[in-house]
């Protein structure tokens, strides 16, 4: 395992072993991520300690800026963590390009940022200058953060979890962002179009749906649900920026889905995961598509 271990600018928050890409047999259930100044090794089976003790020693030996090395137990109920080296550290904040976002340790399933998604919040901030976006599922707003960095001319984020948005106000702030341009919407999306539609039209929506939240979203059932809305909330010629993160699922699915829900919108382009998120199997990892609305054209269900 040790030899696959990708570590570049450590100024910079990253994953560094991605196991869970089963491109690494005998190591499918850990996952391990740089968050200065702490190391996080997710494991997703019960691992001998004798392991993660030479794991972590290994680790903090070639990242001499590490002061903690934590593991979060996600096969046990509660996904909980443990101290294995170093420092009790809850929370930290890290760097993204150049960007901040708050890092939150054993509180939560997940940490506040996904690793996995950097690209396309790049993405994102090199299209937003001028553009009125509209976040759907934003959880901590990490896209916002880079929607006003790259010159938004407004950010609407909408998420149930009103402690999400609270997290993303203060992602904000840790760039030095005013919010004055910035709205927050706990709200259910499924019942709350009217609301979005105050506030567009848009020229650049965003969906990152979770795969499955019991009483709220079953993406197989739900995604067509926000892709027909598409002529309500976009501009002609915006871009929608539809994530997929089911191992479930490929990118076949979300074609389909737009082939049948809003056939005007035609595919632009892929924005793939860092490279560290090597997958075995095509089709497993992210999926990021954008997508042109176009009235009066309709899709190539063949792409």
């Amino acid at each position: 395992m040790f030899e696959h271990i990708q570590i570049n600018d450590l100024s910079q928050c990253q994953r560094i072993f991605h196991g869970r890409g089963h491109a690494y047999p005998g190591f499918e259930h850990i996952n391990v991520d740089w968050l200065s100044p702490v190391i996080l090794i997710t494991l997703y089976k019960e691992s001998p300690e004798d392991f993660i003790d030479q794991l972590a020693q290994e680790l903090q030996q070639r990242i001499p800026s590490c002061r903690s090395v934590q593991v979060q137990h996600r096969w046990q109920k509660l996904a909980p963590f443990e101290l294995v080296r170093g420092e009790k550290i809850n929370h930290t904040t890290v760097d993204e390009n150049g960007l901040n976002y708050h890092i939150e340790l054993g509180r939560a399933q997940n940490t506040g940022l996904f690793l996995d998604m950097r690209h396309g919040r790049q993405w994102v901030r090199e299209k937003a200058l001028g553009k009125n976006v509209l976040n759907l599922f934003s959880y901590t707003c990490a896209f916002s953060v880079a929607a006003i960095d790259g010159g938004a001319r407004q950010v609407v984020n909408v998420d149930l979890s009103k402690p999400s948005l609270a997290k993303g106000r203060e992602n904000h702030r840790l760039n030095n962002h005013s919010t004055e341009s910035v709205v927050f919407q706990g709200v259910d999306i499924f019942k709350s179009y009217g609301r979005l539609k105050k506030y567009g039209p848009y020229e650049l929506l965003i969906a990152d749906p979770p795969s499955f939240q019991k009483g709220s979203v079953n993406i197989q059932r739900d995604y067509g649900k926000i892709i027909r809305r598409i002529p309500q909330l976009l501009k002609p010629e915006g871009l929608a920026m539809l994530c997929l993160n089911s191992p479930d699922l490929d990118d076949k699915f979300l074609l389909e889905e737009v082939a049948r829900e809003c056939p005007e919108c035609q595919l632009l382009e892929r924005i793939e995961p860092p490279h560290v998120f090597k997958e075995a199997h095509q089709g497993k990892g992210l999926k990021v598509l954008i997508f042109q609305y176009n009235p009066g054209t309709t899709s190539d269900k063949s792409e």
